[in-house]
Formats: structure tokens, sequence, C-alpha cells
């Protein structure tokens, strides 16, 4: 017997309520398809299967709240020949055509919190091609990550069914592995729209958003079982509504026929389309200020100078700038902790520990990976975070828990020759952290004229939670800090 229990529901969820369940007690059930579907506060979470078998019982039934790793169900392992295909408009995803003869199905893997539908970017395989088990067919990406689909089996691919530029669910069909004869099957469509007047209870956090924008019953198309509007469905029919007017956007400008034909249109990524979206959405919501000072580095350069050689020799590490930042920032943060903090509706959390971000620039756009517990790390555990983490995130390789959690942020635009700059918050962190090119400049220092090397520094915060006095006394622990390290190891 194989018991079905909560998976994690994401950081700071506890609890979740048993929104459907799309098996029954008695019901064949084959590994990784969908049992029931469970919603938050935040999202709504699918349960997949663990083996293959029989659903035996249903211990918590729908409409009851459970915690992390409840139990939900109990499931008897057992020889089932071929996996049953779902009931009509049993889950909000395309239901995928069970497996027949030697045919095995090129699922769309989990693709992490929240994320629910990823574009197919690439192909690696055409139909016919011999493939490998574990070798990879094609690439996903999602708004956040890019996510690469290994072959479940050895044999031939027999049909691609979501080509690539196709939107697919988490859960849904891509492909076919089997003999020359593939299913003829075309791609499977999205889920049929709620009927007007269908007798369904949509999902209770679906319902509370829906009266909180204004928006009447059956203005929402439904993908959850029989039409059921899910919250997710709410907040995609918010984003794609008309703008309202003081913030449309204005109409492209006209372009002359000649220039047209020597532009180039490209459709935005996933990842690109987020960024814009998050951080516009952050000069929406947080009552952003920027400010502002410098620092000698003079201390930290001659300092590195020093024991690089030996740091690089015991550690197996470079010795960058980055280490004595974090470290200064945490040790800021412990005076100031709103900067540390974040808002929950008409809550302030504060977090006593230090999740640092480390916005990184890739090919395909930024990302800010998190080192966890920066605070409790040594110089040399936070330079290898940072490196691994930054060679990850180069190669699109960071997954969804890698870059969530963060606590507060370090911009280095000083790589790129930024000399000033006022940094977007990361929400919903109150505060970021810019930093900037090293220039040699004359400085006043005890009455004389000399050349010192310098950093213009920049902190943006959310005002709404970090009053100017805390701002600026931030700012001057880390250039403290960093002008005299000797205070790091004494917490002064």
């Amino acid at each position: 017997m194989t018991d079905v229990k909560v998976p994690t529901l994401g950081e700071s969820v506890t609890e979740a309520t048993v929104a459907t369940w799309f098996k029954k007690p008695g019901d064949a059930v084959a590994v990784d398809e969908m049992l029931c579907e469970l919603e938050t506060d935040k999202v709504t979470v699918e349960v997949p299967s663990p083996v293959a078998g029989t659903l035996s019982e249903i211990v918590a039934a729908e409409g009851t709240t459970v915690g992390v790793d409840a139990l939900l169900a109990q499931i008897s392992e057992g020889d089932v020949a071929t996996a049953p295909a779902p009931a009509p408009s049993a889950a909000p995803e395309p239901a995928a055509p069970a497996p027949s003869g030697e045919e095995v199905a090129v699922m769309v893997p989990t693709l992490g919190e929240s994320v629910t539908e990823a574009t197919v970017s690439n192909w690696y395989k055409k139909t016919g091609d011999t493939v490998a088990q574990d070798e990879m067919l094609c690439e996903l990406e999602t708004d956040k990550v890019s996510v690469e689909v290994p072959s479940p089996a050895a044999g031939v691919l027999g049909q691609i069914m979501a080509a690539e530029g196709a939107t697919v669910a988490a859960g849904g069909q891509l492909a076919v592995i089997g003999g020359a004869s593939a299913t003829a099957a075309a791609a499977p469509a999205p889920a049929a729209p709620a009927t007007a007047g269908k007798d369904v209870e949509d999902a209770p956090s679906a319902k509370k958003m829906m009266a909180e924008h204004n928006m009447p019953a059956g203005s929402v198309t439904g993908t959850g079982k029989d039409g059921r509007v899910m919250k997710e469905d709410v907040q995609k029919a918010l984003a794609s509504a008309p703008a309202p007017a003081p913030v449309a956007a204005a109409p492209r400008a006209p372009v002359a026929a000649d220039d047209a034909a020597r532009e180039e249109r490209v459709k935005m990524t996933r990842l690109r389309q987020t960024i814009a979206r998050r951080l516009k959405d952050s000069q929406n919501t947080a009552a952003m200020l920027t400010t502002y000072n410098e620092v000698d580095m003079t201390e930290v350069m001659a300092l590195r100078k020093e024991y690089k050689e030996l740091f690089q020799k015991k550690h197996g590490v470079k010795l960058g700038f980055m280490s004595f930042f974090t470290k200064a920032c945490c040790h800021a943060l412990k005076e100031v902790p709103e900067v540390n903090a974040e808002i929950d509706g008409t809550d302030i959390v504060y977090k006593n520990f230090v999740h640092m971000g480390i916005a990184a620039g890739t090919p395909t756009g930024l990302v800010v990976p998190v080192i966890r517990d920066a605070d409790a790390m040594s110089f040399a555990d936070i330079e290898k975070a940072i490196a691994e983490k930054g060679a990850r995130a180069r190669d699109g390789k960071l997954s969804m828990a890698e870059m969530q959690g963060g606590t507060f942020t370090i911009s280095n635009g000083g790589v790129y020759g930024s000399l000033m700059s006022s940094p977007i918050l990361n929400p919903p962190q109150s505060g970021i952290l810019g930093m900037h090119k090293i220039q040699d400049r004359p400085m006043a220092i005890n009455g004389e004229v000399v050349i010192r090397p310098m950093m213009y520094l920049a902190l943006s915060y959310d005002h709404r939670i970090v009053d100017g006095k805390g701002a600026v006394t931030f700012l001057v622990r880390v250039k403290e800090a960093l002008e005299d390290p000797r205070r790091l190891l004494m917490d002064l």
C-alpha cells in the first residue's frame, strides 16, 4: 500500500483545501496520473500518483483542509496493463491518450511552484528519429527557467504532439515514443470552457477574487473540473483585460514603408515578458525611493590583493568583491531589519535570516539566484555559491527553488561599466543594493587631495515600511564595513 500525501505547497504556505478528486476508489491509476487538485490561498496544486495501481481509499474528501505532508489517499500497487484514459474534462490540462502496445507518452514534467504552462522552444529530435532512454528530446521555456525533457524510454519518436512555439500545460502530452504506428491523434485541445448556467461550484478563492474586482459570474472561462473557475483563471482574465485608460499603452507610431521593410519583429520570450511584468508591477506597487552614497574601496582592494592567492589555494575559488558586499549587507541588515522585511497585506514580515539574491545577467535575461542563509556563511562559502549559481544561470540550468525566497538583493551594474543607477526592487523584497564601477577620483582626505578608488552605492527601498533614516543608516553601515573590513570581524 502506498500513501499519497500533500506535497510542499510553497514558501509560507502550510495548508490547502482539497478542491477536486479526478479519481474515485476502485479506479486504476498510472504513475504520474493526476489524482486530485489542491487549492491554497496562492496557487492550485495538482497531486500525481506516485505509483501505478488501484486507488483503494480517499482519506481527505473534497472540501477538506489539509496540512503539508498530510495523508490524502492510499493506492494498492498491482499489475496495470494500460493506464486508463482520464475522464472527459477531468483535469485542467489537455488529456493525454493512454499508451498502447509499446508506445510511451512523453509528458510535460513538473514545471515548478505556481508555473502551469510552458512554451516548446526547441525540438532536438524529429518524427522517426531513434532515441535512447534519457536522451534529450526537447526544451521547454517557462516564464522563469528553461526545462529539458528527456525520453522516458528507448525507441522511435513516433509523433510530436506539440510543435515548436506551442504552449503546453503542466502534465500535458508532448510526444509519443514507440513503433512506426504512432497514434494519429491531433494535438490535444484545451479543456472546454464552462457552459452558461452549468451547476458547478467555482473555487472559493476564485469567487473572492472575482468579487474584489467586480467581475460578474460567467465572465471567466474555467479550466477546472467540469469548467470550474480556479484562481488562476481569474488571474489570467485580469491580466488579459484591457488596461485602464490612464495607463493604457500608447499605439505604435506609424512607420514608413521603407523603414518597416528594414525592421525585425521578434516575439518576447516568456522570461523577458515576466521580467517586464514584474519590474513594472514593482514600480506600480511599492513606494520606491533610492538613496545614494559612495565607498572608498582602498582597504577591500588591499585586503583582496594580499590574500587572494592564499584564499584560492586553500578554498579553490577566487576572492572577489561580492563576498565583501554580501557580508557587509548581512551585517547592516541586522541593525536595520526593515530592509530585510516584506509587506503581507496589513502585516510586516521580518526575516530573522538573510537569503541573498545575487542578480545575474544571462543571454536570455536577468535572473536572481538566491544564496540561502548567507548571513551564516563564510567568505569562501559565499564565493563558491556565487560562482556555482552564476554558472548555472548562464547555462539556463537554475531550478525554480534556486530563485525563490530571497529577502534582499545585490545587483552589480559595475561589471558592465555603470557609474550610477537606481536599481528596481525585486518584489516582495523591500530593499536592493546597486553596486557600480570602481573609478579613481580625487578625494579630500585629512585636508589633502588624494586619488582613491571610489564606488557609488545605491539603495532602492520600499518607503512603505522603510523610512529615510533606516535606509541611510543601512547604506552608511555598508560603507563603514567596506572601508574598514575589520568591523565585520568585531561585529561593529
